[in-house]
């Protein structure tokens, strides 16, 4: 059973500006926060959701926000440390932190690696001035391009660069720019992501004009050929590597893995040693966390659920899904969606073979479709 990896999410929630596009769990720093009291308070939550894990270790952990790099390296050094005394961290683990490109700097990125942190993603989005204005961000191309350049001369395992294309009035030029500045600093990983409205933000109550399908199509193409010819793999939905250099992370969530999850909001998945999955949901906002108040909400995922869930995560993955992982992760036999495998290699979304099933171009394309059929 616990040959299924555990990873660590943990949340920092504070930003010092809202993005207009962003729908994450992140709230304006309005006075300083008492960081060293949240610190404190992920112990906390650590240590209550270790009885839910005994005899397990970390496989992998990654700081998201909100913005991480507001805390200090001191702080991150002593969440890893007492992270470390909870839940044994692997040796080998990969630890990512988030940074803004404005908040970067070679002592701290000197110091989050003397705490542990061998993998750094820094929020670029773009390297155009008015395209970071009209999302929000408050850097500049410069201090982007000084932080990936920055980020390439420490000994890290690997770091990332989050951009962004479909942006508001985006030219199909605009946005190949971009991707040739992200490239010529050469990320070993690369987010390349779509912009997408999401309600409950700034651009959901207010849209701007976004580029049409065909110039999305048109940009997705063109990308998709630039990073390939310069090395670049895509082996999920939007994200990019070197060889060697995916996100160890990312990668457990969509094999179904297991993550613990805490900090404001954020979501663990664990399987138990009778085979039961339960998922919990931490309190979002920072008062009630600080408070003490940790979980939210704790549920069993049923079996009915089980399988969409299994090939809604494995299906981000373009490489091939072992068969013997799906009895392996949900605890049901293969026979339980053999009528729903049918349906959708008779849709030529999958091809398979005796030991895997594979996604198909066509079922890159409809991938939402693909889905319904385990729903």
């Amino acid at each position: 059973m616990y040959k299924i990896p555990m990873s660590l999410y943990i949340h920092m929630p504070w930003c010092v500006q809202k993005c207009p596009y962003c729908d994450f769990n992140s709230h304006t720093v309005k006075k300083t926060p008492d960081y060293q009291a949240y610190i404190a308070n992920l112990i906390k939550d650590l240590q209550q959701d270790a009885i839910f894990c005994s005899n397990r270790s970390i496989h992998s952990i990654f700081i998201g926000g909100g913005t991480p790099s507001l805390f200090s390296a001191e702080l991150i050094d002593k969440l890893l440390s007492n992270i470390n005394k909870i839940i044994p961290i692997n040796k080998d683990a990969e630890i990512t932190i988030e940074a803004n490109p404005n908040s970067v700097d070679i002592e701290r990125f000197n110091g989050y690696q003397q705490a542990g942190i061998n993998r750094i993603s820094i929020g670029v989005q773009s390297f155009q001035a008015d395209k970071l204005v009209k999302l929000g961000r408050i850097h500049d191309p410069k201090e982007a391009i000084t932080a990936g350049k920055l980020a390439k001369t420490l000994n890290l395992r690997s770091f990332n660069l989050d951009l962004m294309h479909g942006l508001p009035n985006q030219s199909i030029d605009d946005a190949i720019y971009d991707l040739k500045q992200a490239i010529a600093i050469a990320p070993p990983h690369l987010s390349w992501y779509q912009l997408t409205i999401e309600p409950n933000t700034l651009f959901g109550s207010k849209p701007p004009v976004l580029p049409d399908d065909d110039k999305l199509w048109e940009i997705y193409q063109q990308g998709h050929q630039l990073l390939t010819q310069h090395g670049y793999q895509q082996y999920e939905t939007s994200a990019y590597a070197k060889e060697g250099s995916q996100c160890q992370h990312n990668l457990n969530y969509w094999r179904f893995g297991d993550y613990l999850g805490i900090g404001c909001g954020a979501h663990g998945k664990l399987t138990q040693p009778d085979g039961k999955i339960i998922r919990t949901i931490k309190t979002r906002h920072p008062k009630g966390y600080l408070e003490g108040r940790y979980l939210d909400k704790c549920y069993d995922v049923s079996k009915e659920e089980l399988p969409f869930e299994f090939f809604m995560n494995r299906f981000r993955l373009f490489e091939p899904t072992p068969k013997h992982e799906f009895e392996q992760r949900t605890y049901l036999p293969l026979h339980s969606v053999e009528k729903q495998l049918a349906t959708a290699i008779e849709k030529n979304y999958l091809i398979e073979n005796k030991e895997s099933w594979q996604i198909t171009d066509h079922g890159k394309l409809f991938l939402n479709s693909l889905l319904e059929v385990f729903l």
